[in-house]
């Protein structure tokens, strides 16, 4: 068949089950994000049971469809990593390799020395931190000395967080960019990240104007493709940022899960060829990092009931994937990222329904898979499985 539009969507960290080398990761070979939220009594996606979720290799949770509506597998992560830049640009073609650098004593003296310099102001903390208790603990310093409070997670990123009164957010984004000047070689994180903040201790909350300011891909990835061929990119989201904008003919943002997907279904209205990638944060960043399972649960609920809106405006030639980057399954110890399996779900009028695509050694099968949908020239160690399930 012909394909028109192709929707990725990642459901951000929706793992679905611990990799063989999780523990190279630091995770027990009993995490999993999808098993872990099924049990909560607020976790109810029909849709995605009905795409074949639940008949996806290794997922033991929730009832298996007996006429999945879509091709359903697993996905293994190739990447050296269990972060959101990585897994993004492995969905996207690029494997790396080597891990991003994490800093989880901290940031080293020499790299502050660099930083303080380059943007010209003092800094604070520069260890790992939650972004909502950093900012209640080093606030008051912040606003009495103008000091930029700087900060890290399990992630490989540099996080900066700033009061909107002694630091407007333009300014923020610009100490930012220096930061990402000065962020390579051994520092080369995956993202620096803006983290600007409102209100008066104790009660100082975090605005939507947070911004990541990412690594450069290192090659090619199936969103330059797509431009390269003449065809449209939508990001949604996250996605911009991800990619350093790059490769992304059009970016949306959204607030929170629910409007990113009300984004994605106002695309599906809109006449245009290629793609629309969609990143679902909220899933990751409110709820796994949190180890909010309740939460996580009904946000996959909300997710799912949108499911159907999206489903009920696909048009012949539009092609639906879903996946994720990494897992944050909310039972585990910690607040970090776990190395999952990932799912992918696939359903259109040309797809063929109740396809097993088994486990996939890559994240990469995505890529390789759209562009063998639109005879795109992209160089990826991923697999197309469009044969397998094409009409």
């Amino acid at each position: 068949m012909n394909v028109k539009r192709l929707y990725v969507i990642v459901l951000d960290s929706f793992g679905v089950g611990a990799l063989p080398d999780a523990a190279d990761f630091g995770d027990g070979s009993d995490v999993h994000t999808l098993q872990t939220i099924v049990k909560s009594p607020e976790y109810r996606t029909p849709h995605l049971a009905w795409l074949g979720l639940f008949n996806i290799d290794g997922v033991e949770a929730g009832s298996k469809t007996p006429k999945p509506a879509g091709a359903f597998g697993r996905m293994a992560e190739k990447s050296r990593g269990k972060d959101t830049t990585t897994g993004h640009w492995e969905i996207a073609g690029l494997v790396s390799e080597q891990a991003m650098p994490t800093f989880p004593e901290g940031f080293p003296p020499d790299l502050i020395a660099k930083l303080e310099a380059a943007l010209g102001r003092k800094t604070l903390c520069h260890k790992p931190y939650s972004g909502t208790q950093v900012i209640h603990d080093y606030g008051r310093e912040h606003l009495a000395t103008g000091a930029l409070i700087v900060y890290t997670s399990a992630d490989s990123v540099l996080q900066i967080a700033a009061h909107e009164s002694i630091v407007p957010r333009e300014a923020l984004y610009d100490y930012c960019r220096k930061a990402r000047d000065v962020c390579e070689g051994p520092y080369a994180v995956g993202r620096v990240i803006a983290r600007p903040f409102i209100g008066e201790y104790p009660n100082y909350e975090r605005t939507a104007g947070r911004h990541d300011f990412s690594l450069l891909p290192p090659g090619d990835t199936m969103l330059d493709a797509f431009q390269k061929a003449g065809l449209t990119t939508i990001g949604v989201g996250k996605i911009s940022d991800i990619f350093a904008a790059r490769g992304v003919g059009r970016h949306i943002p959204m607030d929170g899960n629910e409007d990113g997907m009300n984004q994605a279904i106002k695309t599906l209205s809109e006449e245009f060829t290629g793609l629309c990638f969609v990143n679902l944060v909220d899933f990751d960043m409110k709820y796994g990092h949190r180890r909010d399972i309740d939460g996580y649960a009904k946000a996959a609920t909300v997710f799912d009931r949108q499911m159907g809106d999206f489903v009920a405006g696909m048009q012949g030639e539009d092609v639906l994937m879903i996946t994720a980057d990494h897992g944050c399954d909310p039972g585990a110890p910690g607040t970090d990222h776990t190395r999952e399996y990932v799912p992918i779900l696939a359903y259109g009028p040309g797809v063929k329904a109740g396809v097993n695509l088994g486990t996939r050694a890559t994240f990469a099968d995505v890529a390789a898979t759209a562009a063998e949908m639109f005879s795109l020239s992209l160089s990826t160690p991923g697999r197309s499985f469009w044969q397998e399930i094409a009409k």
